[in-house]
């Protein structure tokens, strides 16, 4: 029954209203919704043995695997609240884990949950692969003390518990083979230390530790309680706080067995985790369509037009249209990294210029027929306050190019002004189940920024063939840009920019009179010609209101190279020293 319907039932007005009512609830709900046959929901009567099988049922069907780092399998493993024996989690791509409670220690899990390398094919001596995973809202009192959690990109860690250490290098990190490249944790607690081994760079946001150790080229953190100390020549660019925060929906389940989604609420200046306890609004299910694959773009926009909010099951979605979210205060979020793909060259979500739109836990692939963006939030040339109930976009992972060649102009536009962008990835591919290359799989910017007070948080943005990141709005601010230039260009000839050699990896345009970025990460391997240079890797208009704080360049390999880090300050790379050597930039402004 749609919320609608219930409501009036509940006052008695059905009799006159019904058919009108009736009409615009065609789509229907519920409180304990079909997931799809790719979610397994556990109790802790489940029989400890029928969650390690079904775990390793996953994973042991991507071992060395050719076709699992671009296929269509899609997990999601639910647990409901109570405590689970011992459990060794290895998680694979598209792979989540995630607990029902309302509250982190509401499931405890001991054992792993693990991510490590020696798994996947062509890339067994590394980490550098482990993308699309996931582990949210649960606690894990690690076999052995130490628990492993050695992803790259598009792999969240948030809201979880961690009873011991934490270890984000693979378990062959040593004698210079294991590299990893990650990654990203929010408003999650670790009691004992967190070491980043062999992370070439790392977010962490509004989290709790014990301690940290480690640190290679850019290691982030913000609101962060048990952060080192501010010191860039050891990597480490630390905020006591983090300016604007909403953490991410979850899911979750009451005690009569019917799911809702929860949205923690707006913070300023904040440090530490939301739990327990935390503020927010909750939204029963039966306010949500569930989609399912195959279900079409009509289908889930009458949903929308009906007031409903989206939760999309994992599984593959081809949409001949895009998602108009219209309704200030709309939800669009799923599980199991449910992936979106355009068919006719459109977008495949849009929002009006409204407050309070809130996006997250989406795949976006480009389709063959180039797109002009894939994502559109808010209205171009539109300049409404939300600063007090922004519109978000959260785990949100673009790909131009994977089992598809995709095409797409623009991956992300970001119009609506105060927009939150909380830890993205959008990427060009440089490999793929389907061939990759300079003129087959194309995208010219990763992300667009036209609204004015955009925060984002956690920008992962590589590969693409102009300026990657392009920062048209004014008040902009970055906290930890991660970027590789394109690996293919075929030649300078090929990739000039309006300004010399080379497109900047980060743009801010030059009518923006007040922009800031903390822990900016620029690396270049062009490996297609090695002869191939870039002027900057950052390009700002100058003036006081331009700070950067926290910036490195790197040549992989000595192959290519960035004559500068910013504006033409800052050195080279390959620096004379060589062997990958990262070239530091402490403060700009």
């Amino acid at each position: 029954m749609s919320t609608l319907l219930a409501t009036i039932t509940a006052v008695g007005l059905v009799g006159a209203l019904a058919p009108a009512v009736q009409a615009q609830a065609a789509v229907p709900t519920s409180d304990t919704p079909d997931l799809g046959s790719n979610v397994k929901v556990y109790s802790p009567s489940t029989t400890t043995s029928t969650i390690q099988a079904d775990v390793d049922a996953a994973f042991d069907s991507q071992l060395r695997s050719s076709g699992a780092q671009f296929g269509s399998q899609r997990y999601a493993f639910l647990f409901k609240p109570g405590s689970y024996g011992r459990l060794w989690a290895n998680l694979g791509f598209y792979t989540s884990v995630a607990g029902l409670g309302k509250n982190p220690d509401d499931v405890t899990i001991t054992g792993a949950i693990n991510v490590d390398s020696g798994w996947n094919a062509g890339d067994e001596k590394n980490a550098t692969q482990n993308f699309w995973r996931s582990a949210e809202n649960l606690s894990v009192v690690p076999e052995g003390g130490t628990d492993r959690w050695a992803v790259s990109q598009a792999a969240p860690m948030r809201r979880v518990h961690v009873k011991g250490n934490l270890t984000m290098g693979p378990s062959n990190q040593d004698g210079g083979q294991g590299y990893s490249s990650g990654g990203y944790i929010a408003d999650s607690k670790v009691d004992g230390t967190v070491t980043s081994g062999s992370q070439q760079q790392w977010y962490t946001r509004n989290s709790s530790l014990g301690s940290w150790q480690g640190g290679n080229w850019n290691m982030v953190f913000s609101g962060v309680q048990g952060a080192p100390a501010n010191d860039f020549s050891k990597s480490w660019t630390t905020l006591s706080t983090t300016p604007v925060t909403r953490e991410k929906p979850y899911l979750y389940i009451d005690s009569s067995n019917n799911y809702h989604v929860f949205v923690p609420s707006l913070r300023t200046n904040s440090t530490g985790v939301t739990w327990p306890n935390t503020p927010g609004t909750d939204i029963p299910m039966r306010n949500f369509y569930v989609a399912h694959p195959g279900d079409s773009a009509t289908t889930i926009n009458s949903a929308l037009a009906q007031g409903l909010n989206l939760f999309f099951t994992p599984g593959t979605y081809q949409l001949d249209a895009a998602l108009n979210v219209t309704r200030p205060d709309t939800v669009v979020t799923g599980i199991g990294f449910p992936t979106l793909v355009p068919t006719k060259g459109n977008a495949v979500l849009t929002s009006s210029d409204v407050s309070g739109v809130n996006v997250s836990n989406l795949v976006v692939d480009a389709g063959t027929t180039n797109s002009a963006q894939l994502v559109r939030l808010g209205t171009g040339g539109s300049h409404v306050d939300h600063a007090s109930n922004p519109q978000s976009i959260q785990d949100v992972f673009f790909r131009v190019g994977s089992s598809i060649q995709g095409k797409a102009s623009t991956t992300l536009q970001v119009n609506a002004d105060d927009t939150l962008v909380d830890h993205i990835w959008a990427w060009r591919a440089d490999h793929g189940g389907a061939a990759t290359g300079w003129n087959v799989n194309t995208g010219a910017t990763g992300v667009e920024v036209n609204g004015d007070d955009v925060l984002a948080t956690g920008l992962f943005v590589e590969h693409y063939q102009r300026y990657e990141v392009l920062w048209n709005g004014n008040r902009g601010r970055t906290i930890f840009f991660q970027n590789e230039m394109p690996y293919d260009v075929p030649d300078n000839a090929s990739w000039q920019s309006p300004t010399g050699a080379g497109y900047a990896a980060y743009k801010v345009a030059s009518g923006v009179s007040n922009h800031e970025i903390w822990g900016g990460g620029v690396y270049c391997f062009f490996n297609t010609n090695p002869s191939v240079h870039a002027d900057r890797a950052f390009e700002t208009p100058t003036g006081a209101g331009i700070r950067a704080h926290g910036l490195v360049t790197v040549s992989l390999g000595d192959t290519g190279t960035i004559s500068s880090v910013i504006n033409g300050v800052g050195g080279a790379v390959p620096t004379p020293a060589g062997n990958t050597a990262p070239n530091r930039l402490a403060s700009y402004n």
